[in-house]
């Protein structure tokens, strides 16, 4: 029996399980990898929204993935919610001379709207794109990141998320440097279980990245999984309810 990839998630916790770690966490496991965790910051949230946050401490950040890397070790990272520009910084650090796929997913706003990433932590962002194999930006934080041309400029990697824009096809586009793009279209799932489609994606992709799986493989094996998941979400809370990730078999 093969052992399963060993997938690293740093990001923050989410309590009502819909998003973050715990999403990670149901996404790696049911993609059929082993999920670790190095968890950037504890919030209270919801379906309807982000009650508080509390950022770690670097140091404690970089406690838990030197753990994970020395002891279980590590084939594939994936990078969410951060917390504060010193933890972003401090994972750059760990992850430069790691040599495994790294997904960064740039965690700026929760679905709810809430914000999760300062101005200086956004900044920070700058050495994790430029070192992560991929970058999943939605709209608006594409948008912030300086848009296609600046990222083109700067060599990025990137797959632009189309669920946040209007019409009824999401269309999600690959951009690297040297490459055709690559785009996938699909018909918009409607719904407001959507909490956590983000990290679930980035999760995916990472988890299948591990797994041995090219880029344009992963991407489209982790966009079944979020479609999947939306389809069976099982319906809970009052707002932007948690997808059906263990209903996806």
């Amino acid at each position: 029996m093969n052992a399963p990839p060993r997938i690293l998630s740093i990001a923050g916790s989410d309590s009502s399980g819909g998003a973050g770690i715990q999403a990670d966490i149901k996404t790696i496991t049911m993609l059929g990898g082993y999920a670790m965790t190095a968890i950037t910051a504890v919030t209270a949230q919801d379906t309807t929204g982000v009650h508080a946050v509390e950022a770690l401490s670097p140091q404690m950040v970089a406690a838990q993935i030197d753990a994970c890397v020395s002891d279980i070790g590590v084939d594939a990272v994936k990078i969410g919610m951060l917390g504060s520009a010193a933890i972003a910084t401090l994972v750059a650090d760990r992850l430069e001379n790691l040599d495994v796929p790294v997904v960064f997913d740039p965690v700026m706003v929760a679905t709810s709207g809430a914000a999760l990433a300062d101005e200086a932590t956004v900044a920070a962002f700058e050495r994790l794109m430029k070192l992560a194999t991929l970058t999943t930006p939605n709209v608006p934080e594409l948008d912030v990141l300086g848009g296609p041309d600046a990222m083109a400029a700067r060599g990025i990697a990137y797959l632009a998320k189309g669920g946040d824009a209007d019409g009824p096809m999401v269309e999600d586009r690959l951009v690297r440097p040297g490459h055709e793009d690559v785009v996938w279209r699909a018909a918009r799932i409607e719904t407001r279980h959507n909490h956590g489609t983000g990290c679930t994606l980035s999760s995916a992709i990472a988890t299948l990245l591990g797994r041995g799986l090219a880029l344009e493989e992963a991407i489209s094996g982790a966009r079944d999984y979020v479609r999947q998941a939306l389809l069976k979400a099982p319906g809970f809370g009052c707002g932007h309810g948690p997808l059906g990730h263990e209903a996806v078999r």
